[in-house]
């Protein structure tokens, strides 16, 4: 991390979560890859030591570190394994975050506290085979029953991270006031999770689809108003945009850093080629993106925190921190050359878990429309 002002409480959460992933987590990153699965003791760590609700108010099972103490933990769990950071933010980001945003607080003590504690796993469904950058088009719909007071749940949902091994679902559907969220849990009859999917990357973080038929769920499940979840998913994105900037950012800097070192220890004409300009230029270029994608991202995380984050800001950072992964894992893969390209180096597998940012959460051209309509009708950020 670059000259940022962190608390002695923001230094200690960093310096425990870097050692966790430095000694437990790095390790096991190619077992993790290769198995396709997180393993239920690494799950288990991450809960012990509070990263799944470092975010939240303690009243809910949290540690009141806010979005800056989120955003180092996603930075520092991603320097090592962007399959584990990945699950993490789909539990924390968007759907244990659905229900801060948008429930009572009944829904809060009995859904939020065992998500913050990691006592359940979460997973956000919005996205469907007709719905992803369209993510207005959902067609899964929910009707009142009201002779029971059950919502009847229909239709289906595609790519959801942590389906497979997930609790609680935060489900978007179609009611006759418009888009609203309700609260599934698992093992609901009628409610389904299909089998794992086969990915380029971040083969941990596993992800699968949704089937709903004739699920009914208690009336008190509609998490905030009716009508209001496409409100609440938009808000929640942006929440789950900074989160994966900071992932990025701290594989960014791994990669930097496998890069140097390879660099000066790689020998061509009986040279370091850290020697040679053009490897030079591309070191230059990581380290400068670096650099504005850790100030994008943290300067965005503090006003997350004053509660003075726009969407603007989020789709900045996402579009930011994910072309900047993009282009850092392009250039160590070029460093490394043929070495790169085989499994006997990590690099192949931060640069097959690197492609996918540019794509989940909202595509990089979708940040681009969300910047430019915001800026054409409100004008420079402040």
């Amino acid at each position: 991390m670059l000259a940022l002002n962190l608390s002695d409480e923001q230094k200690v959460l960093r310096d425990m979560v870097r050692d966790f992933a430095t000694k437990k987590l790095k390790p096991i990153a190619s077992q993790i890859d290769e198995t396709e699965m997180i393993p239920k003791e690494i799950i288990s760590e991450i809960c012990e030591f509070g990263l799944l609700g470092a975010a939240f108010p303690v009243e809910y099972g949290g540690s009141g570190f806010g979005e800056c103490g989120y955003a180092i933990i996603a930075e520092e769990i991603a320097r090592v394994c962007m399959s584990t950071a990945t699950f993490i933010g789909a539990h924390v980001s968007i759907a244990s975050n659905s229900i801060y945003v948008a429930g009572n607080e009944e829904q809060k003590l009995k859904y939020l506290t065992p998500l913050a504690t990691g006592e359940k796993i979460g997973a956000f469904a919005l996205t469907e085979s007709q719905a992803g950058s369209d993510a207005f088009n959902v067609l899964t719909h929910a009707e009142l029953d009201e002779n029971t007071s059950e919502w009847i749940l229909n239709g289906s949902k595609q790519w959801i991270s942590n389906a497979p091994i997930a609790d609680i679902f935060i489900v978007y559907a179609r009611t006759k006031r418009g888009i609203s969220t309700f609260i599934v849990e698992k093992d609901t009859k009628g409610f389904t999770v299909g089998p794992p999917e086969k990915k380029l990357g971040i083969r941990g973080s596993q992800t699968a689809t949704l089937t709903f038929e004739d699920v009914r769920i208690p009336k008190e499940n509609l998490l905030g108003a009716e009508g209001r979840g496409f409100l609440t998913a938009m808000k929640v994105l942006d929440t789950g945009r900074l989160g994966l900037g900071a992932a990025c950012l701290g594989a960014c800097k791994e990669l930097l850093n496998m890069s140097v070192q390879y660099s000066k220890e790689r020998k061509q004409f009986n040279e370091s080629i850290s020697s040679f300009q053009a490897i030079q230029f591309m070191l230059a270029e990581m380290q400068t993106l670096i650099y504005q994608v850790e100030s994008i991202v943290y300067r965005t995380a503090t006003l997350y925190d004053e509660g003075k984050m726009t969407t603007r800001h989020a789709a900045i950072v996402k579009l930011a921190a994910s072309e900047a992964l993009d282009k850092c894992a392009d250039y160590a893969m070029q460093i490394y050359g043929g070495a790169g390209y085989s499994k006997e180096y990590p690099i192949e597998r931060y640069y097959r878990d690197a492609r996918i940012n540019r794509i989940f959460e909202g595509t990089s051209e979708i940040q681009k429309i969300v910047i430019a309509h915001d800026l054409l009708k409100k004008g420079e950020l402040k």
